[in-house]
């Protein structure tokens, strides 16, 4: 395995090609997926989108991706889906909108609650409607100071998308879930940080730093058992006790075949520090 970055990213695509508008590297086994149309505030296009799911698909297969970071770049991360080029509602067929929120956004933030490989959110500014969702579905998030969640449906007569009903509640409570969703305030990325949906605030210019040194702690521990751990986690508040626990047991069945859990036993028996392979 080569230490060189890796990139998909050909140096001679069209500036507006969606290569060039969702940018991936891949470098000490760290996936970075930035998103970059920073005159939109990063709005994500459904092309955008699609790219950003196959990135994180092709990170759950990648034996040489052990973690992944989604960022942007500007004063904005996400500023949500472009809704620019949408059929008048006129032209709609009954069900259009359902089928498109299952398609779209909800693919999108299930790619991330879905991924296998841990998934930091640098989060370099607004990130709103759409994007504060991809932002909380992340299994940390990192925020600059500059950077706001924004509940922004409300401004626009419409019900939150993306799997937002779903994630603010597990996160903060129903009742400030709702007082977010009713009112629609910018929340600074301190005030995120004390309802819990920020892991931690950073000055601006610390960010990528911060964000690449937790990714790369991640990338040398072990894969495989992050991946399990990420999975009970996520499903632990729509289980009852006895099969949250059924879960653990076949987890930690599972867990113990791998190499990384080998060697984790190996270097407490021998008082060393464990290497993990992610394997």
């Amino acid at each position: 395995m080569s230490d060189s970055p890796r990139t998909d990213a050909k140096t001679d695509v069209p500036e507006d090609s969606v290569e060039s508008l969702i940018r991936h590297t891949t470098d000490n086994q760290v996936s970075r997926i930035t998103l970059n149309r920073p005159e939109a505030l990063n709005a994500i296009t459904p092309d955008q989108r699609e790219r950003i799911i196959r990135l994180l698909d092709g990170a759950s297969t990648d034996p040489d991706v052990r973690a992944v970071v989604l960022t942007g770049t500007g004063r904005g991360f996400c500023a949500g889906a472009d809704l620019r080029g949408g059929p008048p509602a006129g032209d709609r067929v009954a069900g259009d909108v359902a089928r498109t929120i299952r398609a779209g956004a909800q693919r999108l933030v299930a790619a991330v609650l879905d991924c296998e490989k841990p998934v930091i959110a640098a989060v370099n500014g607004t990130a709103a409607g759409l994007g504060a969702h991809l932002a909380f579905a992340c299994d940390l998030v990192l925020a600059a100071e500059s950077a706001r969640f924004i509940e922004v449906f409300v401004r626009r007569g419409l019900v939150p998308d993306g799997g937002g009903a779903y994630l603010l509640p597990r996160l903060i409570g129903p009742r400030r879930a709702k007082e977010l969703m009713f009112f629609g305030d910018a929340l600074t990325a301190s005030d995120a940080e004390r309802l819990g949906l920020v892991n931690r605030v950073v000055p601006d210019e610390e960010l990528d730093r911060t964000a690449r040194a937790w990714a790369e702690r991640l990338a040398t521990g072990p894969t495989r058992t992050l991946a399990l751990t990420k999975q009970l986690v996520n499903s632990s508040l729509d289980t009852d006790r006895a099969t949250a626990f059924a879960a653990e047991a076949a987890a930690q069945e599972v867990n113990m075949t791998t190499a990384d859990a080998r060697e984790g036993v190996a270097s407490f028996v021998q008082r060393r520090s464990a290497v993990f392979r992610g394997r």
